[in-house]
């Protein structure tokens, strides 16, 4: 077991800050998404990843799996979102049991049009203030950060299941 060390005033001070960065990046982008498009943050990231799924209909346990959500979290929005017209949901499997999800024609556009806007929300407070070696290396510890921290991710890849 490594020996427990508490961070010195600079390290915190560079902790803090970094937090309240991203804090006000996140801000930022969501109230961009609300703003602009009329989509909050969830809306949006189940929007995005129905799109990507091909133009296929998702279970509705895939779909939480693939946001890192509870199913009743997915479930509450789905439905909220179903109301708003964006999403239907259709039966999966032979007996019609298993719950599946799929984009609107109006979901599929509030999607295309909220990707276009965000990714302009991205650049204009994120990207454009960095240098091409900030970025670089931000990429890089990005990177690294997410195989120390999702080791699963690492193993699914490596043995094809990913």
């Amino acid at each position: 077991m490594t020996e427990t060390q508490s961070l010195e005033p600079e390290e915190w001070e560079f902790w803090d800050t970094w937090m309240r960065a991203q804090r006000l990046l996140t801000r930022e982008l969501e109230r961009g998404l609300q703003r602009d498009c009329d989509v909050s943050k969830a809306e949006f990231s189940v929007l995005v990843t129905l799109l990507q799924a091909a133009g296929r209909d998702m279970r509705v346990g895939e779909l939480s799996e693939s946001l890192d959500w509870d199913k009743s979290r997915v479930s509450h929005q789905l439905t909220r979102m179903e109301k708003r017209g964006f999403v239907t949901r259709t039966r999966y499997g032979a007996d019609g049991r298993r719950a599946g999800i799929g984009l609107t024609t109006e979901g599929r556009r509030a999607a295309q049009s909220a990707i276009l806007v965000h990714g302009g929300n991205i650049r204009h407070h994120f990207l454009n203030s960095l240098t091409h070696e900030q970025a670089s290396v931000i990429r890089t510890w990005s990177e690294q950060a997410v195989d120390r921290l999702e080791p699963h991710r690492n193993r699914a890849a490596s043995d094809g299941t990913s």
